[in-house]
């Protein structure tokens, strides 16, 4: 291509006429510009001479004989490398590779426009030299002031678009790998054969967040109980979420291999102080074993809210609390006492974090409480909600009590019995 990218950019179709145009009025609207040229003559150089931007400033110039020097002056006010493609290669290695100053200079400065200036007859190296990096390439014998200034604000504007772009692809890439993660990491409860329906909610409380230190899960043993929990790690960072996966695993595999109440607690508790990466950090824990009859349930509470419970013809009530026992990894040596607590034939359960219950309500501030609570799900209820529409209309009616999203983890199971 006659007189190399950089005049094809100028002389060239609507594209490049439009990419020019938007880097003229970048150039317009910004400070000056600053080139950085690395070259072994720079104060030789036809195009040292004055370089003007589009609006009749300046472009800065600095020259470096060598990358040594060009590491020194690139700082972060350089907009545009213009690299001579016969410059050694770094350290006199005697590199065959005809770009390995380019490629050196490409590492050395990522985020910086490169213009690569050769010979005229070395048309295949400077395409290469696009190819391999560089926004456009340069012809020393075809080159004049003019023309290197429109290439230096067509190649900034190009580099600020490239970076844009793959900004924008690496965030749309890691939003589907976090929701491919969060998949993995929420549990897919294990409650084949079982009549009882299975719903739940999660919202982390972390901005951006993938995970909080809320965790649950649901599996059914052989002998036909349905076990369920739902725990909460202290704090917000990505450490208590891995520690709510790892307490949700463990908890998983020893209530599958027969622990429960008590015994089993115990043992989550001494996996917890083995992982938790500080001795105040703790855990909140409710447990439940419905029997295969679906009948009655076991409840243990570690430091958690009561469950919630609601039957046909009743109001909707906490199960009882007074046995409640402390959080896991407060008490070396604590006990935590089974209930027993009747169901009847059909009824809802829903466990729940506090995050549910400590957003805010009202202009004085208070928090909703478990009152509140119980009160907004009795409506909800009255209204015929049930299922995931329930559990979607209490986090969203919460969420608006708060005046926005809430800073606190929420998580919320519900198991439903009908007749």
């Amino acid at each position: 291509m006659e007189g190399g990218q950089a005049q094809a950019a100028v002389q060239g179709g609507p594209l490049k006429e439009e990419a020019h145009r938007k880097a003229t009025a970048t150039g317009a609207n910004s400070a000056a510009l600053t080139l950085l040229l690395i070259e072994d003559d720079p104060a030789g150089s036809p195009i040292v001479p004055e370089l003007l931007d589009s609006s009749g400033k300046p472009i800065r110039v600095r020259t470096a004989r060598n990358l040594t020097e060009a590491e020194r002056l690139l700082t972060d006010d350089v907009h545009c490398i213009l690299l001579d493609l016969a410059l050694p290669a770094p350290g006199g290695s005697g590199d065959d590779d005809e770009l390995a100053v380019l490629k050196h200079v490409l590492e050395l400065a990522p985020r910086h426009a490169v213009l690569a200036l050769t010979a005229s007859g070395d048309a295949e190296r400077a395409a290469e030299a696009v190819r391999v990096g560089a926004q456009d390439y340069l012809f020393r014998d075809e080159l004049d002031g003019r023309l290197l200034s429109r290439a230096i604000r067509y190649a900034v504007e190009r580099k600020r678009s490239d970076t844009a772009e793959r900004r924008l692809a690496e965030g749309r890439l890691r939003a589907q790998e976090n929701r491919r993660l969060e998949r993995g990491l929420l549990p897919t409860p294990l409650l084949e054969g079982s009549s009882l329906r299975f719903a739940a909610r999660y919202r982390p409380g972390r901005s951006r967040a993938l995970l909080g230190g809320d965790f649950y899960d649901a599996v059914r043993t052989p002998d036909g109980t349905v076990h369920a929990m739902i725990g909460d790690v202290c704090g917000h960072g990505p450490d208590e979420a891995a520690l709510g996966v790892e307490l949700r695993i463990a908890w998983r595999a020893l209530t599958l291999a027969g622990l429960c109440g008590d015994e089993l607690l115990s043992t989550l508790q001494e996996v917890l102080e083995h992982e938790r990466a500080d001795e105040e950090i703790f855990a909140t824990l409710c447990t439940v074993d419905i029997a295969p009859d679906g009948r009655r349930a076991g409840l243990c509470l570690a430091g958690h809210p009561s469950p919630l419970v609601a039957r046909p013809g009743r109001t909707a009530r906490l199960l009882p609390y007074d046995k409640n026992g402390p959080a896991l990894g407060l008490l070396p040596g604590a006990r935590w006492p089974r209930m027993q607590v009747e169901l009847g034939s059909e009824w809802s359960l829903m466990l729940y974090t506090d995050g549910l219950i400590e957003g805010r309500v009202g202009t004085e501030g208070d928090r909703l409480g478990q009152d509140g609570m119980v009160d907004m799900i009795r409506r909800q209820l009255s209204e015929g909600l049930r299922g995931e529409d329930l559990l979607r209309a209490a986090v969203s009616e919460v969420r608006n009590l708060n005046g926005g999203e809430l800073t606190d983890d929420v998580a919320v199971v519900l198991l439903d019995r009908t007749s």
